[in-house]
């Protein structure tokens, strides 16, 4: 490649060849002032940094290692806050497991105090050092996800047992298993008898209890008050509502001491005894009605003894 240069002065041109070897030269020499530069500017990044207040020139000087270092400590810190708020649910998820445990130990019979829901398990065991391997992010993550999907479907299971225990304990109390009154003896007994007014067989829907008027009547379980007034051949009369169809029925009662729709106890006192409708002396007749059958009483009733 030739070059002229023509001069002003002399009026003379001068011929210039660049071979081969001065380009090689030409770009050997730019190189290395441009790496010279890049290493001067770095140096002064590290050196100076704290001391640059010039937006443009920091942003220019800033070392790019140190850029990406940024948005790596900021992707952990991100990353860090989701799994502490998983934490946060988890530990919601234990206490609300907690209690629930305490409460199906006490339904169960078991002391809470024995299975020491607020410590931890004791564990142990060897382990070899040159086995044993550290979490990445991204297992930590997948265990904390595994774990709470533990705990949710235990959560799930131990709140079905616990409907499961405290339906059954519900149903003792709402089952007629109380004795009506204080005493362990009918003075008849549930099905067929020759009427004591009619002198014919006949059917007895309940159990008779042979007793002095005044003595304390009480709900044989608990439940809600149907009826609570005088009735043509049962006299004065209660009804209980136990639920799923199931009724008690107290007659021939002196005194009635509870209200249509009131809600009574198991053992509650609910009447008096009498001699009140079709009735030949003092007693209780007591009956137990499923869906409007009866049903033997003596089943239900646990005698005192």
């Amino acid at each position: 490649m030739n070059i002229i240069l023509i001069s002003n002065k002399s009026k003379q041109a001068k011929k210039i060849t660049l071979t081969k070897k001065h380009f090689i030269l030409s770009i050997s020499v730019l190189s290395l002032l441009i790496v010279t530069l890049a290493l001067g500017l770095n140096f002064i990044s590290l050196r100076y940094a704290d001391r640059i207040d010039t937006p443009a020139l920091r942003a220019v000087l800033v070392n790019p290692q140190e850029e990406r270092h940024r948005k790596i400590q900021t992707h952990l810190q991100d990353n860090l806050n989701i799994m502490a708020s998983k934490l946060g649910q988890m530990q919601a998820q234990l206490l609300r497991l907690d209690a629930l445990g305490e409460r199906l130990a006490e339904s169960s019979g078991f002391k809470p105090q024995d299975f020491s829901f607020n410590t931890l398990p004791g564990q142990g065991g060897m382990h070899s050092e040159l086995t044993s391997e550290g979490l990445t992010l991204i297992e930590f993550d997948h265990k904390l996800e595994e774990l709470s999907s533990m705990l949710e479907e235990r959560q799930d299971k131990l709140g079905a047992l616990d409907f499961l225990l405290r339906h059954d304990r519900l149903t003792k109390f709402i089952l007629p298993t109380e004795m009506p009154i204080d005493s362990d003896w009918y003075s008849s007994g549930f099905g067929y008898r020759i009427d004591p007014f009619t002198g014919k067989k006949a059917f007895h829907d309940g159990v008779d209890f042979s007793a002095q008027i005044g003595t304390p009547i009480k709900a044989a379980a608990a439940g809600v008050v149907v009826y609570s007034d005088r009735h043509p051949e049962y006299g004065n009369m209660v009804e209980i509502d136990h639920g799923d169809e199931m009724v008690s029925r107290y007659a021939h009662a002196s005194k009635l001491l509870v209200e249509l729709g009131q809600i009574v106890l198991q053992g509650q006192k609910i009447a008096e005894v009498g001699n009140t409708g079709r009735s030949t002396g003092a007693h209780l007749h007591f009956e137990i009605r499923y869906k409007d059958k009866p049903l033997n009483p003596s089943k239900f009733l646990k005698k005192t003894s």
